[in-house]
């Protein structure tokens, strides 16, 4: 780890394009300034480890998910295929999802 000492509105270069100024410093707390592109991420610590947390629960969620819809398809595959199919055009009027996936505006020529 890297110890620096630094005043108010001195900064701390990290590469070419991070910046961090110390802004006040007041008793035990030091606010600083951070800034960097927006594609780098920037938390504190608590709030990257809450982040992190919930990441790792999604995925465990989508997997779970995941695996109770292959056995839910597999157990209902045939159901399906018996199911009588309807003669509704596919048009908007009879249609309201069709309607939905029409473009809103023609495509430019």
């Amino acid at each position: 780890m890297l110890v620096l000492s630094r005043r108010i509105d001195e900064r701390i270069m990290i590469g070419n394009d991070i910046v961090i100024t110390v802004l006040e410093i007041h008793h035990d707390h030091v606010r600083i300034g951070i800034d960097a592109p927006r594609s780098i991420d920037v938390h504190r610590e608590e709030v990257f480890r809450l982040v992190k947390a919930a990441n790792v629960a999604a995925v465990t969620n989508e997997s779970a998910s995941l695996e109770s819809l292959r056995s839910l398809a597999e157990n209902s595959g045939s159901e399906h295929a018996s199911r009588p199919q309807t003669d509704q055009p596919n048009d908007s009027a009879s249609n309201p999802v069709a309607r939905l996936r029409k473009p809103k505006f023609p495509p430019k020529s």
